[in-house]
């Protein structure tokens, strides 16, 4: 299958069981096809395709190393216009290696298993186009509809707060006397992604699967499992959509290319053709499994093999990020030329109203989205069975790539940050060297400092408070004063380990948010103290956190974990303004750490574990103890595997 390139009318594809050779090829089913017209729109001249073979050949599909499943298809495709000597996205990998580790297959082992599954029904290919087809959703959309969904499916549990009350039948179904077979086999209601210019919405919804009769033989929870699989799929197609989107329409606009620079162009749009390489690939695959058995038999093992062997290439586009913003930034205010012509890209219907910002963040958004899918499939497979192990490596790999995109990002910001306060600081004291690449930036900002003893008179003829200015970094605090010119004047600073704070009670409204910071040893090597005053209540908890780590929170300590800790969940998105705030985005689930009476709360995202402060307002708390106990459950189940594999390396390394 060819999404979107030049060439569309391709052989039939070879498998590696089958070794048939391919028949003659086969026009592309539009009769105005070309090639043109097939770049513009790659889901309406897909070339036909012969039925994949049965589900046994799948074991000799896996064990052939990534990128040789359909290479008679693949290996004809010219390649991408526009990059000469490239080959094309869809061929086969030259760096995939047999000797690669491939995650444990599904259960196939016992007679008894294969007598248990599901019979095979292969999905044509042409139902596979047709259910593409009808995917009119850009990927923004699609992701906005579907974490807006997650929220209204968490308000519904959430209402039901007393665990008494909350569906026996959902604890306990195997007690449960069913009535009939049908009612006992009845698929669960999910409603994931209704949208309303679409006749598939569910796994469950396509024709083929309401034929079939598999509705009535699949227990729910593999229903569930299923539906978790299928959105992964449907997904990845919006996504290459929006992406093909933004190359076509965007990167390659005639207009746009005479008025942006070679070395201004390769800023703003990065490697976004490896990653929609990237994607094609990935999508291919994913329809190949597809195609096989109309009951998806995992999705998770060919994540694993693409995130291993290709999708480095989203952390060479996300660590660009800090460059691609700051010149978008610049030729908006820069080249009026530039500006109109993306705003009237933007108006083009295609758009459908969405910014030409949103389709270059797409790359960092669906590599973060793709793991949460992952982890939502974690969810629902059965413990300590082959597809939960599958799906531990696929969500540890992507966590590994993730975790490095963000990493990539911060590095940039960081470097360029530390340069600049660097330049802003003069020193009273002995000097020392900021800008180190082991050091960034936690917060900074104004406080108010307490001057010596005061009496009534003092508080009547003197200021009682002078300003003074705080540069916490992850290993040293740097005490200023303010100076003309944007200059701070540096007059005491500390190593980080070495401060301590101590919260006052309330003695009135001239020492409220009065907080005292020790420092333990100062540049003088002596100790010393300030009385400092915040603005807000919520500031001074944000200072008092960020100059002391370990200290208690309001509802659970750094060192433990309480089982009933509050969580909340994010229902707006918000971008971190200050470094010791947390970004969020939809849906995202965090247990509550500290809140302060005037609206901010400090958390702990439960997926990757960040923490940070953001204003109450974002997020919604749940209330269901059990929704909270079964999130716990479920990041104790990610991140215990991942602790059991350091544990693992760690011997073998001692050994």
């Amino acid at each position: 299958m060819n999404y979107g390139s030049k060439g569309c009318c391709l052989p039939t594809p070879v498998t590696v069981a089958t070794a048939r050779a391919p028949p003659a090829p086969r026009r592309c089913r539009r009769r105005s096809c070309s090639a043109a017209a097939c770049r513009r729109r790659p889901w309406n001249c897909w070339p036909r395709r012969s039925a994949p073979p049965a589900p046994s050949t799948r074991t000799a599909r896996r064990d052939s190393p990534a990128g040789e499943r359909g290479r008679g298809a693949r290996a004809a495709n010219p390649g991408r216009r526009g990059a000469p000597g490239r080959r094309c996205p869809t061929a086969a990998a030259e760096g995939a290696s047999a000797s690669h580790r491939e995650p444990p297959a599904a259960a196939e082992e016992s007679p008894a298993a294969a007598a248990e599954a599901p019979p095979a029904h292969p999905m044509t290919a042409d139902s596979w186009r047709n259910l593409i087809e009808h995917i009119g959703l850009l990927y923004q959309e699609y992701r906005d509809k579907s974490t807006r969904q997650e929220i209204e499916t968490r308000r519904l549990q959430d209402s039901q707060t007393d665990p008494e009350e909350s569906s026996p039948s959902e604890e306990t179904p195997s007690e449960a006397e069913p009535t009939s077979t049908t009612e006992s086999k009845a698929p669960p209601q999910i409603s994931l992604l209704r949208n309303s210019n679409s006749r598939f919405n569910l796994w469950q919804d396509l024709p083929e699967i309401r034929s079939s009769g598999v509705l009535s033989i699949l227990q729910p929870d593999e229903i569930k499992l299923q539906e978790a699989m299928f959105e992964l799929v449907t997904s990845e197609a919006s996504y290459y959509k929006s992406l093909n989107l933004l190359v076509s329409h965007f990167m390659e606009n005639e207009r746009l290319k005479k008025i942006l620079h070679q070395s201004e162009a390769h800023i703003l749009f990065s490697n976004v053709l490896d990653v929609m390489a990237v994607s094609e690939r990935f999508l291919l695959d994913l329809e190949q499994r597809v195609e096989e058995n109309i009951v998806i038999s995992d999705v998770c093992d060919i994540v694993y093999q693409h995130t291993v062997n290709h999708f480095s290439v989203y952390i060479t586009y996300v660590s660009n990020q800090t460059y691609q913003e700051r010149a978008y930034k610049q030729l908006l205010q820069d080249k009026p030329a530039f500006r109109e012509v993306i705003s009237q890209l933007e108006l083009d219907p295609k758009c459908k109203g969405l910014s030409f910002s949103s389709f270059l963040i797409l790359p960092f958004q669906r590599i973060t989205r793709l793991k949460l899918l992952v982890q939502n499939i974690l969810k629902k497979v059965e413990e300590k069975s082959d597809r939960e192990s599958t799906a531990l490596d696929a969500h540890k790999e992507l966590e590994t790539v993730v975790k490095a995109c963000n990493e990539g990002v911060r590095k940039m910001s960081r470097t360029e940050q530390m340069i600049s306060i660097q330049k802003k600081l003069e020193f009273k004291i002995k000097s020392v060297p900021i800008i180190s690449h082991s050091r960034w930036l936690l917060k900074q900002g104004e406080l108010q400092q307490m001057n010596g003893p005061k009496t009534s008179r003092t508080l009547r003829t003197k200021k009682l408070f002078r300003e003074i200015y705080l540069f916490l970094f992850n290993d040293l605090l740097v005490i200023c004063r303010q100076i003309p010119g944007d200059k701070y004047q540096v007059f005491d600073s500390a190593p980080r380990g070495l401060l301590r704070v101590e919260e006052l009670e309330d003695q009135g409204q001239s020492l409220a948010n009065v907080f005292i910071l020790r420092l333990l040893e100062n540049a003088d090597d002596r100790e010393a103290s300030y009385m400092l005053k915040a603005s807000s209540q919520s500031e001074m908890k944000r200072w008092m956190i960020s100059l002391a780590p370990n200290r208690r929170t309001k509802f659970v300590s750094f060192t433990s974990r309480l089982v009933d800790c509050p969580q909340i969940q994010c229902v707006h998105p918000y971008v971190a303004q200050q470094p010791d705030e947390l970004s969020l985005e939809l849906a995202d689930v965090l247990n509550i750490l500290d809140k302060t009476d005037d609206g901010w709360i400090f958390g702990e995202r439960l997926h990757d574990q960040e923490r940070g402060w953001f204003p109450s307002s974002m997020g919604e708390e749940i209330l269901n103890p059990k929704i909270r106990a079964q999130n716990l459950k479920e990041c104790f189940r990610v991140h215990k595997s991942d602790d059991s594999q350091r544990r693992k390396l760690g011997s073998r390394n001692r050994q």
